[in-house]
């Protein structure tokens, strides 16, 4: 199936990710109004969750973005990025899960908004997911979200589900027939920026 994809033009694979990160985005705030959750005055900080993220497309974008920073702000993140990446390898190796502040972070703020990958942007608001093979896996939401949750007899749910769908289109319309042989991308943030773009 993924050979058969035709391969699209980055600009125009970039303008339909941006239309389906909208999708998304109305989405999680038709739920969130739902259940009346707001991040606003949360004591913790999502942005220091430990995620790895998998597709070519979503790490280009973010590097398009990263690419349109003034340098000396690229030249930081990209240093936190390698900074991030020894602690999380240290992390690992004693066998627990790193909990380090992204990268992109600068007081609390992501300064790569517009760019925030899936992950990042559909986390902490109750979602579903129906695998291909037709098993659904539910996730509650954050802690505060989970609080404000708990005692609802009927819980709404972002259905991730098409997202996903129509992500790995988007992936295989922009990495092309050679997506095939090629290994799959399980990678942190910190570790796509070190990395460079997916295709040089």
């Amino acid at each position: 199936m993924a050979a058969k994809v035709k391969k699209l033009m980055p600009r125009v694979v970039f303008n339909k990710l941006e239309k389906l990160y909208q999708e998304m985005q109305e989405s999680y705030d038709q739920v969130a109004a739902e259940i009346d959750f707001t991040c606003h005055g949360c004591p913790d900080n999502c942005c220091n969750s430990f995620f790895r993220h998998h597709t070519r497309v979503e790490w280009a974008y973010f590097w398009k973005g990263l690419d349109e920073c003034r340098p000396e702000l690229r030249r930081e993140i990209v240093k936190r990025a390698g900074e991030y990446v020894e602690q999380m390898q240290r992390d690992l190796s004693l066998g627990r899960d790193p909990l380090i502040m992204c990268p992109v972070n600068f007081d609390g703020w992501c300064v790569l908004y517009r760019h925030r990958l899936m992950i990042c942007r559909l986390h902490g608001v109750p979602s579903t997911h129906t695998a291909p093979g037709g098993q659904s896996r539910d996730f509650p939401g954050c802690f505060r979200c989970r609080e404000k949750t708990e005692l609802l007899s009927h819980v709404p749910r972002v259905d991730r589900t098409r997202f996903y769908h129509q992500l790995a289109w988007l992936e295989q319309s922009y990495v092309g027939p050679r997506i095939v042989k090629m290994d799959k991308v399980n990678l942190t943030l910190a570790e796509m920026i070190v990395h460079g773009p997916p295709f040089k």
